[in-house]
């Protein structure tokens, strides 16, 4: 194909979309998954995980129920004076991890990222992360078809000056 009559159709269909006379939706594939999701979340019987204000109700909308394990390593400072970029690591020597989950209890956001794992990868994730207030870094793991979680608390400082 050439450059001119690819820049062609990518301008005609731009203006189709923005024009009103094509759909997104005729456009693009639909994701079935995400459709059905959103039907969930439109009647009221599935709420948004990103959305929760707390770890019960995030970890209800995931449909969670962890049990503690000691095979999970949350690493984090114990005094976080940049609140703003906090290094947490979270490991695990869990047979078969799928998943790993990483919460904040006092973030507005509670419900921070969710890693997808495969047999290839070693299951650990290291991120920075704002923490907006002192309380505890969640990591849960999926390892076949339970979940299983470990904490460790951070206090936060106020101004960065380590007091």
């Amino acid at each position: 194909m050439k450059r001119r009559t690819f820049l062609k159709g990518s301008l005609a269909t731009s203006v189709a979309v923005t024009g009103g006379v094509l759909a997104p939706s005729i456009i693009f594939a639909k994701d079935e998954k995400v459709e059905e999701k959103a039907a969930e979340a439109s009647s009221g019987s599935a709420t948004d995980p990103y959305k929760a204000t707390s770890v019960e109700d995030a970890l209800k909308a995931l449909g969670i129920t962890p049990e503690d394990s000691d095979k999970i390593t949350v690493t984090a400072p114990d005094l976080a004076e940049n609140a703003a970029v906090v290094p947490v690591e979270i490991s695990t020597t869990l047979d078969g991890a799928e998943e790993i989950i990483v919460l904040i209890s006092n973030n507005p956001t509670v419900l921070i990222a969710k890693f997808k794992l495969t047999e290839l990868m070693d299951p650990a994730v290291k991120c920075r992360f704002k923490v907006g207030k002192t309380g505890d870094v969640i990591g849960v793991v999926k390892a076949g078809d339970k979940y299983y979680t470990a904490k460790k608390a951070v206090k936060v400082t106020k101004g960065g000056c380590g007091g």
